[in-house]
């Protein structure tokens, strides 16, 4: 670890211009604890209303009237899927019909990039033309529904030639932080000034940013950063931890490198930072926000998978972490075959606590989580779409072109036992891909699949 000196303070009363609570990020909150306060569909579960979106949906957010909004990438043709251009849709509440879209030039990831619903239910995301478009939405004079770009903010001055942004996220000063895939770092201030800063040549961002009063955790596929807005505004780094990184994909994984977006929690909600490395047996590493010195570290999985590309999900001082080593994605996805080409998906989920006296795994399931799960701190379950056991074929050793159940479950945080397992689609059509759901106000589950968007409650 790297120490490079501290930043301003930051008024601890300052609003992000985020949404409402659970619905409004990608990851749930801007510490990424990918949890909600809402309680989940659990036992009773059943499918509430389904559509055909016309593309497969990386994000849902649900804003303060109700309406459930999603990043998407539209795609022609099945065998294999066409990508094409990233949307924003928007869904009827009651029966997940998609009511209107707009199509945004292609970004830098699947799905387009990390983005955020704002304060006034715009989805905020950077497009292809290194521009961050603030989609809003709205009732035409004949009652139908539109998407439109309310607001534009221009960073393709800032960008270097063939880089594209990747995430985009609010901090706590009223400014817009920015990343791109080849190491930019940026920050649009409250004056609507742009001024960045570049990482180290080689290293690369895939993930989202995590954010805090005075901080933002950035990962590459090297290093860990705690940044700051430093003098003149420009983002610097006050801490630079790296960890073991290897030099080629992993089956399961988007890219080399970890595929953690790091995680906030613990003392005072942010006191400590998480992050899986990408060792051959990779390790949880947990440092002090602050100055970046080690908490613990230990294995991250004993008997599931050897990696994850998801961010661990955190309540209180605990972690809970969903293996994906075997997962397949669509080629579009991935810059390449993996090394091994292929694996078997056994999936596995593990909670472990973390106190100033090191790491404890507290327990570890066997279920084969296939969409990025979401902790409810409201019914104390983790919720996502997951496969049966191995032997039924799907998601093992097999191409996108799946058949067979995919089921809703809801695993218990304190004890890892299942509490709710329905089968609510068939793939391929509801292959999950690792795609983020978000549970609502009323208890209904979004989740988007290949081919579909399901509302799932009870």
């Amino acid at each position: 670890m790297v120490s490079m000196g501290a930043g301003p303070a930051v008024a601890a009363d300052v609003v992000p211009d985020v949404g409402p609570a659970g619905t409004s990020l990608m990851h749930g909150d801007l510490a990424s604890t990918d949890s909600t306060p809402h309680a989940g569909p659990g036992p009773g579960a059943r499918l509430l209303g389904s559509s055909v979106p016309g593309g497969v949906c990386a994000a849902t957010f649900i804003g303060s009237d109700g309406m459930p909004v999603s990043l998407c990438t539209a795609y022609v043709g099945v065998n294999p899927p066409a990508v094409m251009v990233p949307t924003v849709k928007l869904f009827d509440p009651a029966t997940a019909a998609p009511i209107a879209s707009i199509e945004l030039p292609k970004g830098g990831l699947l799905g387009g990039v990390y983005g955020y619903l704002d304060s006034r239910d715009r989805v905020v995301v950077a497009d292809g033309r290194g521009t961050i478009d603030k989609v809003a939405h709205r009732r035409t004079a004949d009652g139908r529904w539109e998407l439109f770009v309310d607001e534009r903010i221009d960073l393709a001055a800032h960008l270097p030639a063939g880089d594209a942004v990747t995430s985009v996220a609010p901090d706590y000063d009223g400014g817009i932080w920015f990343v791109t895939t080849h190491g930019l770092v940026g920050v649009v201030g409250a004056d609507g000034r742009v001024a960045s800063s570049h990482l180290p040549e080689g290293e690369t961002l895939t993930n989202g940013l995590s954010v805090r009063p005075g901080g933002v955790s950035v990962l590459t596929s090297r290093a860990l950063y705690e940044m700051r807005v430093g003098d003149g505004g420009t983002p610097s780094v006050v801490w630079r931890a790296p960890y073991t990184a290897g030099e080629v994909r992993k089956p399961g994984q988007l890219g080399p490198g970890s595929g953690t977006t790091p995680t906030y929690f613990g003392p005072g909600g942010d006191g400590w930072v998480a992050i899986v490395d990408d060792a051959v047996r990779p390790e949880l590493i947990v440092y002090r926000s602050d100055d970046g010195s080690e908490v613990c570290r230990m294995p991250a999985f004993e008997n599931s998978g050897q990696g994850t590309e998801n961010s661990p999900m955190a309540w209180g001082n605990s972690l809970v972490i969903p293996s994906t080593y075997g997962f397949v994605y669509p080629p579009q996805a991935v810059p390449g075959p993996s090394d091994p080409p292929q694996a078997t998906f056994v999936g596995g989920m593990t909670r472990i606590d973390v106190g100033d006296d090191g790491c404890r795994r507290v327990w570890e399931s066997a279920d084969r989580m296939a969409s990025l799960p979401r902790l409810s701190r409201g019914d104390g379950l983790i919720h996502a779409l997951t496969y049966g056991p191995v032997a039924d074929g799907v998601g093992s050793a097999a191409p996108i072109q799946q058949i067979g159940p995919v089921y809703y479950t809801a695993v218990d945080f304190t004890t890892g036992e299942r509490r709710a397992y329905q089968q609510v689609g068939d793939a391929p059509v509801d292959e999950p891909l690792q795609l983020t759901g978000t549970i609502g106000p009323d208890g209904s589950l979004w989740q988007a699949t290949f081919g579909r968007m399901l509302k799932i409650g009870r």
